[in-house]
């Protein structure tokens, strides 16, 4: 028997909704993006987010309903994103799902937005467990060992900033709009990558840990030494600073990937998030994947950044799992998917950051 689940998803600044079968059909799947109401601001504000969220969010399920031909009546269960994210978009999303599923009757399932990208070459290919993960996006970055739905082993991860929010603070340096990890591939097609020479943090050490913010410090020296030398930045000094960042974040992770997939050989090495949206990564993570015998998978474009129907196949997963949650569930700013590693970006009241 068919099952059929809603997905909610409002971790960041995407309002979602998606109506995914477990036979991994998506039926609709329906973004509201915020990209303009945060333009003025440099970066995402939490609550002009949240309150976006909670205008966009009934109207997001109403439209991804009516674009798979459904009523409520016809799902079978409601997967909603719990955490990690901005606290007031979690629970905005929490809270509509518990008053559908109350109203409804339907199980309520709370899902881990990284597990939402994890398990996204589920939802696409199929692929059997075990396989490796890079988890790459514009808050987070991990590689992960994926054994189950609920089973996440972390190799390796960043210490500072993620690739993606290093992306977006480039951009704000070198006065590019954002997000930044679009803008700067568009500008880093007209560059040239060997004019500048990058860091390559942490290659000098074993392991898959990460570390992005000093690149991203060079690349704030480079700007300044050039406008002091020059008097400004020109249109192709920018262009080639933003490709010989984006080939420096490249190499990084590629030489990680290649640490990880030599500690633990799987079948599938695949990639997910916004970030993996970006060509010169994808390139270069196919081609660590093809030396080490490893099938190399990227999700759609569509599908790299957030959306509900992850989050309604994650949930599909937990569910025939034997996950239900109640009316107590709780919407958390922080998660880690790996429960028994230790934090790696330090940690408050509310828990581990990563």
């Amino acid at each position: 028997m068919t099952l059929t689940f809603l997905g909610i998803e409002s971790s960041c600044d995407d309002t979602a909704a998606a109506i995914v079968t477990d036979g991994g059909e998506i039926l609709a799947s329906v973004v509201a993006g915020q990209t303009q109401l945060h333009a003025d601001f440099g970066g995402v504000v939490p609550e002009i987010a949240a309150r976006a969220h909670a205008e966009k969010l009934d109207l997001c399920v109403e439209e991804a309903l009516a674009e798979a031909g459904l009523g409520l009546a016809d799902l079978d269960g409601i997967a909603v994103t719990a955490g990690p994210g901005l606290i007031g978009g979690v629970l905005a999303g929490v809270m509509l799902a518990k008053g559908l599923a109350a109203g409804t009757g339907l199980p309520l399932v709370g899902v881990n937005h990284l597990a939402g990208h994890a398990l996204t070459p589920r939802l696409t290919d199929a692929v059997a467990y075990p396989y490796l993960m890079l988890l790459v996006s514009g808050g987070h970055c991990q590689f992960l060992r994926v054994d189950g739905p609920d089973e996440f082993t972390r190799i390796g991860g960043t210490i500072d900033d993620a690739p993606g929010e290093a992306f977006d603070k480039v951009a704000k340096l070198l006065g590019l709009p954002q997000p930044g990890g679009p803008v700067v591939e568009a500008e880093a097609a007209k560059g040239d990558a060997k004019r500048f020479s990058l860091p390559r943090p942490l290659l000098d050490r074993p392991g898959c840990d990460l570390s992005f913010s000093g690149l991203k410090t060079a690349v704030l020296r480079l700007r300044d030494d050039l406008v002091k030398a020059q008097g400004g930045l020109h249109a192709q000094d920018r262009a080639d600073i933003c490709a010989a960042f984006q080939r420096a974040v490249a190499e990084v992770l590629a030489e990680k990937s290649r640490r990880a997939l030599e500690a633990h050989p799987v079948k599938t090495f695949a990639v997910a998030g916004g970030v993996a949206a970006n060509t010169e990564l994808r390139r270069a993570l196919e081609t660590v994947a093809s030396r080490a015998g490893a099938e190399f998978l990227a999700p759609p474009l569509r599908l790299c950044t957030d959306n509900g129907a992850m989050i309604a196949w994650a949930g599909l997963e937990a569910f025939k799992a034997g996950q239900r949650d109640g009316m107590d569930l709780a919407a958390r700013p922080r998660w880690p998917l790996d429960k028994h590693a230790a934090p790696m970006l330090g940690a408050g009241k509310k828990g581990a950051k990563a």
